[in-house]
């Protein structure tokens, strides 16, 4: 039971502005704070919090009430429930007339793991010897409180000899419960571990980087009532004070590169959980009106999620700028060859968030056809209107020098959204038909393709497919689609890249259709699931193609 001292404690060391806006967004509005409600679909803000008397209030549903009120509502806690959680929010330490709490078990859990952690590293000299090589250095090592887990065994062994409850130890996310339910076993083994603060700097779970080669190469804690990785940022509690003196973020793709920039002296920096910048990091990346800076990877990947995050926070009306590293090298990569000051002018160089958007989104369209700058336009077009009025106003004539075109296009009158999903289906369309028609020329790589797709996944093209394998020459489609000059003969090089993204547009829609399926049963769900995202797409996105199987 907690104390009623405690409680009155906490309440007076807390702000209900800190506590609301680290779970929505919210916008100064005079004296008070406003924002859109959370506990009902709005547009136009109604939800009002009050610094100067501790509560909130929606005009438009009638909630109201204090921080802890707010929690409950929220979370769905019960009142001792989302006490604690407050607690643990502002690593607050909490008074128990008699027994303990789930959080402070966890916490307990956690803090002993992770020294432990760091014990093993100074005892392991691959893991240490894998950081020096990075040019992480022995102060950094500290600072960040980096560590090593051996093996399962030795930390179950770990666990029971500091007399830490099995069960408190799976519910911090430490070790799981076999698929039997019988026993336990360790969820980080034979990785360099990352402990993850809250923004308070209340260790809330780990990230654990592999140096055996293993498939995933990063591993986070799994959802707890104290880890939720879609509001946390990796070395925020450390990067925090910098963030508000400086007025600046530096959101990068990896924890070691967040190690490497605060070496390097850019203690701004701080990272996602191994996934992308959400809205629920919004109320975070507000706090301090920082201007934001994405500083990720050059590669495929980073310019998606790069492209992704910049739309994000352009929308949402943030400032800042995106860095991308050139010649697949990393930022930690970069410092770590003592090119600290080059790192550095690339950041003052960032290009800003909207240009950036524009420039990529006009990137993926070929102007020179009509109908692609037509969807282009629509793209584009989509975008901008997303923006407020002024800043719509000031880069109109930027998208419109992009695409090369008048800025009377951008009018209220234009509907471009057709035109982009008439495109979509056509472009997906060419792939298909393209990879037929090279079939009709090149008939001895027809088995190659049949390894890896099924007729039935050419769709409207089924009828097609099935006559080029009878060899129906005849067939008035095929006769048609030979002296189509409009579709290409590939190379084989090529048609393995036009399959390989076919079959990713494909299985990730067989995902979509398998996860909202009603029909299947939840093992066989399970299974396919787990085998199309973790096995089967990875596969293909790594220039595999895939044999196609009838189960999936």
């Amino acid at each position: 039971m907690i104390d009623n001292a405690s409680i009155e404690s906490l309440k007076n060391s807390i702000d209900i502005v800190d506590v609301i806006g680290s779970f929505i967004e919210l916008r100064k509005a005079g004296a008070n704070y406003k924002a859109n409600c959370p506990f009902h679909g709005e547009k136009t803000p109604s939800f009002v919090v009050s610094p100067s008397k501790q509560i909130y209030h929606c005009f438009g549903c009638g909630v109201g009430g204090d921080s802890i009120k707010f929690v409950m509502e929220l979370e769905k806690l019960s009142y001792p429930e989302a006490i604690e959680k407050l607690a643990s929010m502002n690593n607050f330490s909490l008074t128990y007339t008699k027994g303990s709490s789930d959080y402070s078990d966890a916490k307990r859990v956690l803090e002993a793991i992770g020294q432990w952690y760091v014990k093993n590293l100074n005892q392991n000299p691959t893991p240490m010897q894998y950081l020096l090589d990075r040019g992480v250095s022995q102060s950094s090592i500290e600072r960040f409180e980096i560590g090593y887990v051996p093996s399962g065994q030795q930390v179950m062994q770990f666990l029971t000899s500091a007399l830490l409850p099995l069960p408190k130890a799976a519910e911090a996310g430490i070790i799981a419960q076999s698929e039997n339910g019988q026993g336990y076993y360790a969820r980080l083994v034979e990785r360099i571990t990352f402990p993850i603060y809250s923004a308070s700097a209340s260790i809330v779970g780990f990230g654990g980087r592999t140096i055996t080669n293993h498939p995933a190469k990063y591993i986070n804690s799994p959802q707890t009532k104290l880890f939720n990785k879609s509001r946390l940022l990796y070395g925020y509690h450390l990067a925090k004070e910098s963030i508000y003196k400086n007025k600046k973020i530096i959101i990068c793709e990896g924890y070691l590169d967040v190690v490497m920039f605060h070496q390097a002296g850019f203690t701004e920096a701080v990272a996602g959980m191994g996934t992308a910048l959400t809205t629920e990091h919004l109320p975070m990346l507000r706090k301090g009106d920082p201007k934001v800076i994405l500083a990720y990877d050059g590669d495929k990947a980073g310019v998606a999620a790069a492209l992704k995050a910049a739309q994000m926070l352009s929308v949402a009306g943030f400032d800042g700028g995106v860095v991308l590293f050139p010649d697949g090298q990393d930022p930690a990569d970069l410092i770590a060859k003592g090119q600290s000051e080059a790192v550095a002018k690339l950041l003052r160089e960032a290009k800003p968030l909207i240009p950036f958007v524009l420039e990529k989104i006009v990137e993926q369209y070929d102007l020179r056809d009509p109908r692609a700058k037509e969807a282009g336009f629509g793209a584009v077009k989509q975008y901008i209107d997303t923006l407020t009025p002024i800043i719509k106003d000031a880069y109109i004539p930027t998208a419109a020098t992009l695409l090369g075109l008048s800025p009377s296009f951008f009018g209220a009158q234009a509907r471009p959204e057709r035109a982009r999903d008439n495109f979509t289906q056509r472009r997906d369309d060419v792939a298909q038909l393209s990879i037929l028609k090279t079939l009709i020329e090149a008939p001895a790589l027809i088995d190659n393709v049949l390894a890896v797709v099924d007729v039935n996944m050419f769709g409207n093209y089924a009828g097609l497919f099935s006559a080029l394998i009878n060899g129906e020459n005849d067939n008035p489609g095929l006769v048609g689609l030979s002296v189509d000059e409009s579709f290409e003969v590939m190379s084989e090089e090529e048609l393995n890249s036009v399959l390989r993204n076919f079959l990713i547009k494909h299985y990730d829609m067989k995902l979509k259709n398998v996860a909202t399926s009603q029909q299947i049963p939840f093992e066989k769900k399970s299974y396919l699931i787990r085998k199309i995202r973790t096995d089967i797409i990875p596969r293909l996105k790594k220039g595999e193609l895939v044999a196609y199987d009838p189960s999936i």
